[in-house]
């Protein structure tokens, strides 16, 4: 089975991080019930859970790789795809959307190359779609990581966008 993450981000774990979840599976996996928590001390271990770490994962607890992939994708708890140094969060919610963030969205989406849950091949930017932020008032409202950007506008998302590339190009230099 493989799953349907469509992550641009090449997986790239550590022999420690291996070495870690060996460790956790080896806690739980005679207790019932462990599948949960080890995915979630998995995801604390590799910050998401791509296909490689819930292989390791039915294979350590003796589980089919679709039972890990269905509790994965269950929960909205656990990501498939890493997340962003900048991470991107457009409300959809009702007064939101119908204010422009879709076209917002879909905004944000065409300029970074990446659909919802979805992050760059650099690592830098990760985006997702998400219900109502309790700000309606500032609607259409995004965030990136801590900071709220509110009474956007589609032109907004360009200029917003270069402020974050340029300080990672100031931070490469």
């Amino acid at each position: 089975m493989e799953s349907k993450c469509t992550c641009k981000v090449k997986f790239s774990g550590t022999y420690q991080q291996e070495c870690k979840l060996r460790d956790v599976i080896e806690k739980y996996k005679d207790q019932e019930g462990a599948l949960m928590p080890v995915l979630q001390e998995a995801q604390g271990i590799y910050g998401y859970l791509p296909i490689e770490v819930q292989r390791m994962v039915a294979a350590g607890l003796n589980v089919p790789l679709s039972e890990v992939y269905g509790v994965a994708t269950f929960y909205s708890q656990f990501s498939l795809n890493p997340k962003g140094k900048y991470q991107i969060s457009v409300c959809l919610g009702t007064a939101c959307y119908v204010k422009g963030s879709g076209e917002i969205f879909e905004r944000i989406s065409d300029l970074l190359g990446i659909k919802d849950g979805e992050c760059t091949e650099d690592g830098m930017f990760s985006l997702t779609a998400c219900r109502c932020i309790g700000a309606c008032g500032l609607a259409p409202v995004m965030t990136i990581n801590d900071e709220v950007y509110g009474k956007l506008t589609v032109n907004d998302v360009d200029r917003i966008l270069e402020e974050y590339k340029a300080k990672i190009t100031e931070g490469e230099q």
